[in-house]
């Protein structure tokens, strides 16, 4: 027997939706970016690059699809920005070691997810809505394109693409720490006008 929960339908569909299957399929490309890093050469960098680049792909058509086709649920409202902060927090350390990417740049970048991640934890507690901001979007963007310039590394068709990777996580670097002082921004507000 199914099992059901009043009001959502079959429970099984509501988590193996469309949009939570893109969700899998970023979180399970995790292991695979990793391995293809390992590789070393043009062709395990390139390998990570299209894989990564799939994956943020699939993030914003995930997001499309629950909203366009009204399936937006709870195990996606989790999931989602869960899979996107594991898999390119992930991808950041695992190009430390091979000298893709400044230490002290991930480490601000991986500080500010998690002090954003508790500071809406704490806003939620209190009864405050914290409205996502669109600097955080541009971050994501930014983030994700540097990622896969830094994955594939090496040059291709007389770019390097580890410039460009850098050049565009300076700035998703510069977003990221505005779209977290905008939170705490925010945050502080709601807290004095109570």
């Amino acid at each position: 027997m199914k099992s059901k929960r009043p009001g959502n339908g079959d429970f099984r569909e509501e988590v193996f939706n469309l949009p939570n299957s893109l969700t899998f399929f970023r979180i399970a490309c995790i292991p695979l970016v990793l391995l293809f890093l390992k590789i070393s050469g043009k062709t395990g960098s390139f390998l990570a690059a299209l894989l990564l680049a799939l994956a943020f792909i699939t993030d914003m058509l995930d997001g499309y699809l629950a909203r366009r086709y009204a399936s937006v649920t709870t195990l996606g409202k989790f999931l989602d920005p869960l899979a996107d902060k594991i898999l390119v927090s992930v991808s950041m350390i695992m190009l430390i070691p091979l000298g893709r990417i400044p230490v002290w740049m991930v480490i601000v970048i991986i500080a500010r997810e998690m002090a954003v991640t508790g500071l809406r934890g704490i806003a939620v507690s209190e009864g405050i809505v914290i409205q996502a901001s669109s600097w955080g979007k541009y971050k994501t963007v930014f983030q994700c394109v540097s990622l896969v310039g830094l994955c594939l590394h090496f040059t291709y068709l007389h770019i390097n693409f580890h410039l460009v990777g850098m050049i565009f996580l300076w700035i998703a670097l510069a977003l990221t720490v505005w779209s977290g002082w905008d939170y705490f921004s925010q945050f502080s507000r709601k807290v004095f006008m109570k």
